[in-house]
C-alpha cells in the first residue's frame, strides 16, 4: 500500500525506507525536500569565502563547512517543525500541504513539539562549536525566525523576511572565519544580495499557492505582483547579482569572481524564469529547484580567490 506524500515531496528518497512511526517526523523536518537545507547552507559558505578572499583558506575551512551543512540540516527542520505547528490549520486548507504530518494526523501536535525540542538542541550544540562572535550573531537571529511563520498573514512581503532569515548565514560564515572576529563587510554586502536571491526564488515557489492562499487569506509576493510577478522577480535577482559582484569586490574578490557571477546571471538565472508557465505550476517548482545550483555556483564564484591565494601560497609563490 502506498503511503500518502505531500505534493511537492521527492516520490523516492531514502526516508521512504524508515520506520513508519519516524516518517511523518522526517517529513516535519522536510528531510525529503533538501532543496531548503541547501538555500540555507549556501550563504553560510558564501560567508566563509567572502572572509577568506584577502588571505587564502585555512585547513580548518573543511571543518567550519561541515559544521554548517550539520546546523543548516538541523535548523531548516527546526524552522519548518515550527512552521507545521503553527499553520497546522492553513495547511489543511491548501491542497498542496493538506497531507503534511499535522493536518493529515500522521503526526500528533506533541510529538511534534518534541521533535522541535529535539532539532533545536542539535542546533545548539552546533552553535556551541563557533567562535564568539558568530554565536553572537547566530543568536541575534532567533526572533526573525521565531516571527517568521506569522508574517504571511500581515503582510504582504513575507518573502521578504524569509530572506532575512535564510540569508542570515553570510553573516554567520563570515563572522565564523574572520581573522578579526568581526563581520566582513563583502559578507555583509553578500546578506543583502541574498535577501534578494530569496525574495526572487520564494516568490517563484509561490506562484504555486496563489490561488489556494487568496481563499484562505495567506499574502505573498506572488500575489502582490499579479500578472507582473516576471517582470519584479528579475528585478530582484538582478539586485541580488549585483550586490554580490559588489561584495567580491569589497572583499578583494577581484575581476574573477566578478566576471564568474555575470556568467551565472546570464545562463542560468534568466533561462530559469523563461521556463516558468503561469498555467504550469509545476514548472514554478522545478524554477524554485534551480536555485541550489545558482547559490552553489555563487558560493563557488566567490572562493575563487581564496582558492587562487591558497594555491600560490601552497607553491611558494
Amino acid at each position: 500500500m502506498n503511503e500518502a506524500k505531500p505534493a511537492d515531496a521527492l516520490k523516492h528518497h531514502w526516508t521512504d525506507a524508515l520506520p513508519r512511526a519516524w516518517k511523518p517526523y522526517a517529513q516535519l523536518s522536510r528531510l525529503d525536500r533538501p532543496i531548503g537545507w541547501q538555500l540555507l547552507l549556501l550563504p553560510c559558505w558564501m560567508g566563509i569565502a567572502l572572509a577568506r578572499a584577502g588571505s587564502g583558506f585555512q585547513w580548518s575551512d573543511p571543518r567550519l563547512a561541515l559544521v554548517f551543512l550539520i546546523g543548516a540540516i538541523a535548523m531548516r527542520g527546526a524552522g519548518c517543525t515550527y512552521n507545521d505547528i503553527l499553520d497546522r490549520d492553513i495547511d489543511a486548507a491548501v491542497e498542496r500541504t493538506r497531507l503534511r504530518p499535522l493536518p493529515s494526523g500522521a503526526a500528533s501536535l506533541r510529538g511534534a513539539w518534541l521533535w522541535l525540542a529535539a532539532q533545536c538542541l542539535a542546533g545548539l550544540c552546533v552553535l556551541l562549536t563557533l567562535p564568539r562572535t558568530a554565536q553572537l550573531v547566530a543568536i541575534a537571529a532567533l526572533p526573525l525566525v521565531a516571527l517568521y511563520p506569522l508574517m504571511k498573514r500581515i503582510t504582504w512581503w513575507p518573502q521578504a523576511w524569509l530572506g532575512m532569515v535564510f540569508s542570515w548565514g553570510a553573516l554567520v560564515g563570515g563572522a565564523a572565519a574572520s581573522e578579526t572576529g568581526a563581520i566582513p563587510a563583502g559578507a555583509a554586502l553578500a546578506y543583502l544580495g541574498c535577501i534578494a536571491w530569496t525574495i526572487g526564488y520564494d516568490t517563484i515557489y509561490a506562484l504555486q499557492d496563489r490561488e489556494d492562499d487568496a481563499l484562505v487569506g495567506v499574502r505573498s509576493t506572488a500575489r502582490l505582483f499579479a500578472d507582473k510577478w516576471r517582470i519584479w522577480t528579475s528585478g530582484f535577482y538582478i539586485a541580488a547579482l549585483a550586490l554580490w559582484i559588489g561584495a567580491a569586490l569589497i572583499a578583494g574578490g577581484g575581476l574573477m569572481a566578478s566576471a564568474a557571477l555575470a556568467l551565472i546571471g546570464a545562463t542560468l538565472v534568466l533561462p530559469v524564469l523563461n521556463r516558468i508557465d503561469d498555467a504550469r505550476p509545476e514548472t514554478a517548482l522545478a524554477a524554485f529547484k534551480r536555485n541550489a545550483l545558482i547559490g552553489l555556483l555563487v558560493a563557488l564564484a566567490f572562493a575563487l580567490q581564496p582558492a587562487w591565494r591558497t594555491l600560490r601560497s601552497l607553491l611558494g609563490a
